[in-house]
């Protein structure tokens, strides 16, 4: 694998942690996994017995407020998880994976230096936190108080909120289809456009309803009690670092 250049600064880095000793719990059955899990399945390495359907305590509960929020708009949808707890060995392996991927799509060879490899480094960076070891900087899934998450019907059914999460590009950005909608005209590409938006929106508004923050890169990134979360609220501190254990 290529030399990672990733710099581990985030506008949320120097907010300082008051660590919270609180446990990771399991994700309860009210909340809809998305499994097989797609980081384990493309070899992440996780570890024995390392569930990444796993939050702090207090995040879980805020999830299941969020969606109880939901529920009440949307009788018929559910929350459905991602992804949750991400220890740094997985951050580390998924940057490279998600660089590699956005090479291979681009036709460039992801292990030489090239400007056009720095391109992409550049931007997956505005997506994956770097896999930083500082426990001043961890990345926010590593607290296990971050989480990416969508809407499902009560099936199952994942619905369509306009891109993959994790995809690399405008495309993810919380407001790209309203700026799409905005200059659209009428006919079903803005329809489609007003619908994403709509989709995108009700989640940030469950989701912050219940406390939650989400990144400014990603409309599938929600954090309660990390540095970004702090970054976000103007909260003068954080809850949670690094989960250190299994």
């Amino acid at each position: 694998m290529g030399a990672l250049v990733l710099v581990p600064v985030r506008p949320w880095s120097s907010i300082p942690i008051a660590p919270v000793d609180e446990p990771l719990e399991m994700l309860p059955s009210e909340l809809l996994r998305i499994e097989p899990h797609p980081y384990a399945a493309v070899g992440a390495p996780y570890g024995d017995g390392a569930s990444p359907f796993r939050l702090r305590q207090q995040v879980v509960a805020r999830l299941l407020q969020a969606q109880t929020c939901l529920q009440q708009q949307q009788p018929q949808w559910r929350l459905a998880i991602f992804d949750a707890w991400r220890p740094l060995a997985v951050q580390r392996f998924m940057v490279e994976h998600a660089i590699q991927q956005e090479c291979d799509a681009r036709g460039i060879h992801h292990q030489l230096p090239s400007p056009e490899r720095d391109a992409v480094v550049a931007e997956v960076g505005r997506f994956w936190a770097p896999p930083c070891e500082d426990p001043a900087m961890p990345p926010p899934h590593s607290t296990g108080a971050a989480v990416d998450l969508t809407l499902a019907c009560l099936d199952g059914q994942l619905l369509d909120l306009g891109s993959p999460i994790d995809a690399i590009g405008a495309v993810s950005e919380p407001d790209h289809y309203r700026r799409v909608a905005e200059r659209s005209a009428a006919g079903d590409g803005r329809t489609r456009a007003l619908l994403f938006d709509q989709r995108r929106d009700l989640l940030r508004q469950v989701m912050e309803d219940a406390g939650f923050a989400r990144h400014p890169n990603e409309w599938w990134h929600f954090s309660w009690g990390d540095q970004l979360w702090a970054w976000r609220t103007g909260s003068p501190q954080a809850r949670y670092g690094r989960w250190q254990g299994g």
